[in-house]
């Protein structure tokens, strides 16, 4: 039999490893041949570890690819930010003016000399820190976007856990009712052979277990599709494993003014204030457009012979400073202020619609576990032990003749959709803990 095969890479490397082996080192074939073995075997054992939620979350924030495309969109704006509040850099002019182009040379006419400049702009007002607050702004918004990420990366994954959990629960319910009904469609046969039993009976239980298969089929599908969900956040590999035997114990949530109170440091919520604040320094720096921008020119012209009276001519030295002037502004700069100020006012009206939201969801969501908390009490204090009952007292009345077969079938169809609906009950209020969990940053 072949030796359990590792990785691709794993194998890569065992290969050439072993490609430089003599016949003398057998010794060291096999040792590398052992470790071959137990990378594999230890590599399987792992994929049949349980799955739990926790360590499903974990595997999913770690390296999440769009929680690094935020974090680094984050600190990119954040190096902006750094050079948006430096100064232009200055400008070095070299040129020949004045040159004679008739006859003559460089030396011949008085106003020819080569020019050295050196030219510094400085932007309007404090355009360099209001840039610089904008986007720092940005940077927090990006780096709260990216929290915000966590804990929808987290969120979907412990929903698609539950899901699998629900439709592999289920499944094992109506696998384990299947054989029963199996063994109970093999007793009414043989009790229709000996005329104790009609054939209608036999029908019967012969529908119902073709539709438990037909059950199982589709809880199959469910299953595939929600395993497929959970690999979008932890891998194929991880995905396949079996789930934790036991259920998250989410069984308290802190009270709803808490909750509601915590809604401010929502990620989101912070990420709209950077916005906020971002198109708050959008207004300022339109208002700095309204300022002249500056620019300081100093030039050194070099020049060469002499004059009449045999004295070398003089160097120049120039100064020059220049400024804009904002004369014209009413279809520029006060177009500006008005787009920064429509910005700023759309920015805080998305606040608002969000926090609304936020908290309409949050309501929502606590109301819904309030009320699956109870339908599990009822369900586990009455309606599934009182399903048990009634399909054992249905099964005695039949063996006795007191009921017929249609009974026992109603009794046990019951108590297996009951046991099914106590299972969605648990994973709908472990969902909608997850969901006031991301709300609520706990």
């Amino acid at each position: 039999m072949p030796y359990p095969q590792g990785t691709a890479s794993h194998n890569k490397l065992f290969q050439s490893a072993t490609a430089s082996l003599t016949p003398w080192s057998g010794s060291m074939y096999l040792l590398l041949l052992f470790a071959s073995v137990f990378y594999s075997i230890s590599t399987r054992a792992a994929e049949a570890v349980p799955l739990s939620t926790n360590e499903a979350e974990a595997i999913a924030v770690a390296d999440e690819p769009g929680f690094q495309a935020l974090a680094e969109s984050a600190a990119a704006v954040m190096e902006q930010s750094v050079a948006a509040g430096q100064l232009p850099d200055p400008q070095i002019g070299l040129g020949l003016q004045n040159y004679p182009i008739q006859r003559g040379g460089f030396t011949t006419e008085g106003m020819s000399q080569a020019v050295i400049g050196l030219r510094q702009a400085f932007p309007r007002g404090d355009t360099r820190k209001l840039k610089t607050r904008q986007l720092e702004s940005l940077s927090s918004g990006l780096t709260a976007d990216a929290e915000d990420r966590v804990r929808q990366v987290v969120l979907a994954t412990r929903r698609a856990w539950l899901g699998v959990y629900y439709w592999e629960f289920s499944r094992k319910l109506v696998f384990d009712s299947h054989a029963y009904f199996s063994d109970l469609l093999t007793i009414t046969r043989s009790l229709y052979a000996v005329g104790s039993r009609d054939r209608q009976d036999v029908l019967r239980a012969e529908i119902e277990l073709s539709r438990l298969d037909d059950r199982l089929i589709e809880i199959d599908r469910q299953i595939k599709d929600h395993r497929a969900r959970l690999a979008q956040w932890i891998g194929d590999t991880h995905a396949a494993r079996p789930l934790d035997t036991d259920l998250p114990g989410w069984n308290h949530v802190p009270n709803l003014a808490d909750l509601v109170m915590q809604l401010d440091s929502h990620p989101a919520l912070l990420a709209a204030d950077a916005q906020i604040a971002a198109s708050q320094s959008g207004v300022a720096l339109a208002k700095e457009r309204y300022k002249p921008a500056w620019g300081l020119e100093a030039k050194l012209g070099l020049r060469g012979g002499e004059l009449v009276n045999g004295t070398p001519r003089s160097d120049f030295a120039s100064l020059m400073l220049t400024f804009d002037l904002p004369l014209f502004h009413k279809n520029r700069q006060d177009k500006i202020l008005a787009s920064a100020r429509h910005q700023k006012q759309s920015s805080l009206a998305a606040k608002t619609k969000l926090a609304r939201s936020l908290r309409q969801e949050l309501e929502s969501e606590y109301a819904l576990w309030t009320e699956l908390s109870r339908r599990i009490s009822v369900y586990q204090e009455r309606i599934v032990p009182q399903s048990a009952e009634l399909s054992a007292a249905a099964l005695a009345a039949y063996q006795t003749d007191a009921a017929d077969f249609a009974d026992v079938m109603r009794a046990y169809i019951y108590e297996l959709d009951t046991r099914i609906e106590q299972t969605k009950l648990q994973t709908d209020r472990l969902r909608s803990y997850a969901v006031i969990a991301a709300l609520g940053g706990f």
